[in-house]
């Protein structure tokens, strides 16, 4: 190895870290050294010394381990390609070996939930950690921040976790078999998948199975967190997302659950949905999202429905909130509201149910227990297109592409910005143009921010060394603000919430 340690070396660090995250016990020291060398095309170790030893290893030395495991794996070519995509689906295949069966991790799971449900997600979530199904050294690298805003403040992140494919991969998986199998990433025979240039590996994938409204469900954590505890909640059938009565059971039956965690699903239509609409999920995590601190900013009252406190709160999407002690009340106020949603109109607001035959209202909701009571969450999104706004009048609209151009789903209708890696690279690089007062207009990169720039110098003034970057950050929050503002469908002016009120006298 180019350090000087060999592989019997990182082989024996493996097993050292398996041990100090009890992902194995002495018990299986010899079975976990023997697989790797199985794996690694070993015969055997070269001494009795290499054979006995155990080093005691701390969990952040695993990236250096793995990548020593994978220097040799790829210089005897036990894979094709050393991008990436290759090297992630040989580590994982490496770490396959000391992760225990799927019976022992739902029994250990089952364990700790009859103390509590809090134990048993800390030891599942730190379970998904050590075995490297999330992997925390790309996770810390990750930028994030706050910023202030009208609404409270809004986290802002910049995802690093989930690798580029370089462009071999690319073309490797254009022209891979689509076997059908598993037929997307959620479905439960994933667990174990040795995985593709197509498809993520998988073998140190494991589900918890829960039974919510009368069905099977798993719940798994996501590889590529974007807050803490980041869990998807997926229906065992391959069906495609929908918004019903049945999903705010669902949400319910799982803040009952697990009352310490928030659990919500994306819309079920195209633009205003997520990026997986063909199998019905949801997502949720112990997190507190800015949404969830919003304020109602007016109240209202829904007749049949006076143990129910219902409002529209302070955010720049159109959010109902119900709040109640019965859940099953909620369900079916939310229910009410989802049917009226489903086929209003209001051609003064520009909402149309329905064009062309496509239908375009549904909801985002979001579920969570707070203080003793439940809350419900009904965020109305409409996906309605136009010649001005091809990708959605209630989407970000073209001026703020240069920061956020993609759907804004479940986890930026709460608040937390999910903002593409290449901002990175690009504010850095602003940053240092700003200060050496370069013209950004020009540049086949930057050239995008040109006019952003031009406005923020002109309510900053000149920008320095010292305080550009966090100018930058402050003000890339600021456009987020006003993306959740364009995908709101009642606009916060006075019009916009005269309009709003008019379509909850529909069911009030």
């Amino acid at each position: 190895m180019s350090d000087g340690k060999s592989v019997f070396d990182s082989i024996n660090a493996l097993v050292g870290y398996g041990l100090a995250t009890a992902l194995i016990e002495k018990e299986d020291v010899v079975y976990t050294k023997n697989r790797l060398l199985e794996l690694l095309g070993l015969d055997g170790f070269e001494t009795e010394e290499q054979a006995s030893a155990v080093p005691s290893v701390e969990v952040g030395e695993l990236e250096g381990i793995l990548a020593h495991l994978l220097d040799f794996a790829a210089s005897k070519g036990l894979f094709s390609d050393d991008g990436v995509v290759y090297r992630d689906l040989f580590d994982t295949k490496i770490m396959s070996c000391l992760v225990p069966r799927p019976s022992y991790v739902e029994a250990e799971f089952l364990r700790k939930f009859k103390k509590s449900a809090k134990d048993a997600t800390d030891w599942f979530y730190r379970f998904s950690q050590d075995t490297d199904y999330i992997r925390r050294y790309r996770i810390c690298r990750d930028v994030n921040w706050k910023t202030k805003t009208e609404y409270g403040d809004i986290d802002m992140t910049i995802n690093l976790s989930k690798p580029e494919k370089d462009p071999k991969a690319i073309a490797a998986a254009r022209s891979a078999a689509q076997t059908g199998y598993p037929r997307c990433l959620l479905c439960k025979e994933n667990v174990g998948y040795a995985g593709r240039v197509n498809h993520a590996a998988r073998q140190t994938h494991r589900i918890i199975p829960l039974r919510l409204n009368g069905r099977e469900w798993g719940f798994q954590y996501s590889p590529y967190v974007y807050y803490n505890e980041h869990c998807i909640v997926f229906s065992f059938e391959h069906t495609p997302m929908t918004i019903c009565h049945e999903t705010f059971a669902c949400l319910f039956d799982f803040v009952k659950l697990f009352p310490h965690y928030i659990i919500g699903s994306n819309a079920d239509l195209p633009i205003v949905g997520g990026s997986i609409l063909t199998h019905d999920h949801f997502q949720g995590g112990c997190y507190e999202f800015p949404m969830a601190r919003a304020d109602y900013e007016e109240t209202f009252s829904i007749s049949g429905f006076d143990d129910v406190k219902c409002g529209i709160i302070k955010w720049p999407m159109s959010v109902i909130r119900l709040t109640g002690g019965n859940s099953d009340r909620l369900v079916q106020l939310a229910d009410k509201i989802l049917l009226k949603w489903r086929g209003y109109s209001d051609k003064d607001a520009f909402i149309f149910a329905e064009t062309d035959g496509e239908k375009h209202n549904t909801i985002t909701p979001i579920a969570r227990k707070r203080n003793g009571l439940y809350e419900l969450d009904l965020v109305l999104r409409n996906n309605i297109t136009t010649e001005e706004h091809p990708l959605g009048v209630f989407h970000p609209h073209a001026d703020k592409h240069h920061i956020k151009k993609e759907n804004i789903g479940l986890i930026e209708v709460m608040g937390l910005a999910v903002l593409p890696s290449r901002l990175k690279k690009e504010l850095s690089d602003l940053a240092v143009a700003v200060v050496n007062g370069r013209d950004v207009a020009g540049d086949p990169v930057l050239g995008k921010h040109a006019d952003w720039v031009q406005d923020i110098l002109a309510r900053h003034g000149r920008l320095t060394r010292e305080n550009v970057g966090q100018v930058l950050k402050d003000e890339t929050g600021l456009v987020f603000a006003r993306v959740l503002e364009d995908a709101g469908v009642y606009k916060r002016t006075e019009a916009g919430r005269a309009a709003f009120r008019k379509f909850i006298r529909t069911f009030a």
